[in-house]
């Protein structure tokens, strides 16, 4: 299930109560005030992933505290695992009160009461929450607690990856673009990477499941093959070295998937290549150029694994492309 909400569709006087009401029903109970409850302005997407729950949200200046009766009284025993996306976020819970900017993730627990203060900024505060339920990690709460209010920076090692990942499905998710096929793996992925981040801050990866772990490698793959792609030196063995894994161990991590890792590689340059080719505002940039942009070394490589993917030369894409008004279509149709 996934639905989006927004409180501009209520009339004013009912914003506030449903916010709360939602909150409630969606993340956990709490208490919630606002200097904005005469006219409360917010949007809160909510997606089932199979094992997790992702809830994005945007709100304005609020606080909500949650408090041991509360927790009393309804406890999901779950885990949120945070990216702040805009303003900051004052959070404390147990021993630890953290003031988030963004970038940074947080953690938190349901079981322990805590307060959060979402602090004036320019526009609305956002934040792209993943619920885990503690039973699906393999870390006990002893070790997770010092973590608890926390800042942790989403900019480097595997919190970068699972920061990356799951603003990316955030944005998949709000745009409607997930099939109910593709549902439930894009929750096991956004599992296996909280797990795999969570793990590395205390010093617990040995605890990860072989099939975790090997999924949470697979990501940090594909992140840096996609980071790389202007490198013309980006082979399958520099993505293994720089992994620290052999070249065989890559291709079996990568033998269930449709394309082989040079393959994976060849196509995503493409299709970077076909979006720069569309874009009017890179028209006067030579099209070798833009095949270089993306890794293609050599003019005539480019052209001809272009032609291969696409049925028609970059040069000749690009004119029929824009030609349509920088509509990307297939070459069967532009050559009907």
């Amino acid at each position: 299930m996934i639905v989006t909400l927004r409180t501009e569709d209520l009339p004013v006087a009912d914003r506030f109560p449903w916010w709360c009401e939602q909150m409630a029903q969606d993340v956990v109970p709490s208490m919630v005030s606002s200097p904005h409850a005469d006219d409360f302005r917010s949007e809160v997407t909510v997606a089932e992933l199979g094992p997790v729950v992702l809830t994005a949200l945007d709100y304005p200046e609020m606080r909500s505290v949650r408090t041991s009766a509360l927790v009393r009284r309804s406890d999901p025993e779950r885990y949120g695992l945070s990216i702040v996306m805009a303003n900051e976020l004052y959070f404390a819970q147990g021993d630890n009160e953290a003031r988030l900017t963004a970038g940074q993730l947080l953690l938190h627990d349901t079981s322990q009461p805590f307060e959060t203060r979402a602090l004036p900024g320019v526009g609305r505060g956002e934040l792209v929450m993943l619920q885990l339920p503690r039973t699906a990690l393999p870390l006990r709460p002893e070790r997770l607690n010092p973590l608890l209010a926390r800042g942790m920076s989403g900019a480097t090692g595997m919190s970068a990856v699972f920061a990356r990942y799951l603003v990316g499905v955030a944005g998949v998710v709000r745009r409607g673009e997930v099939g109910e096929r593709e549902v439930r793996r894009l929750g096991e992925v956004a599992l296996d990477l909280a797990a795999a981040t969570l793990a590395s801050y205390v010093d617990a990866e040995d605890r990860l499941l072989p099939e975790t772990r090997r999924q949470a490698l697979l990501v940090r793959i594909e992140a840096f093959i996609e980071l790389n792609l202007a490198d013309p030196e980006l082979t399958p063995a520099v993505v293994a070295a720089h992994h620290h894994i052999s070249l065989g161990y890559l291709h079996r991590l990568f033998q269930h998937r449709e394309l082989t890792v040079a393959a994976w590689i060849r196509h995503l340059r493409l299709e970077r290549t076909r979006a720069d080719l569309a874009d009017p505002r890179l028209r006067h940039h030579p099209v070798h150029a833009l095949g270089a942009r993306w890794g293609f070394h050599h003019a005539a490589d480019f052209s001809r694994a272009f032609r291969t993917a696409h049925g028609v030369p970059p040069g000749d894409y690009r004119r029929q492309v824009l030609a349509a008004g920088g509509t990307a279509v297939d070459a069967a149709s532009m050559n009907r």
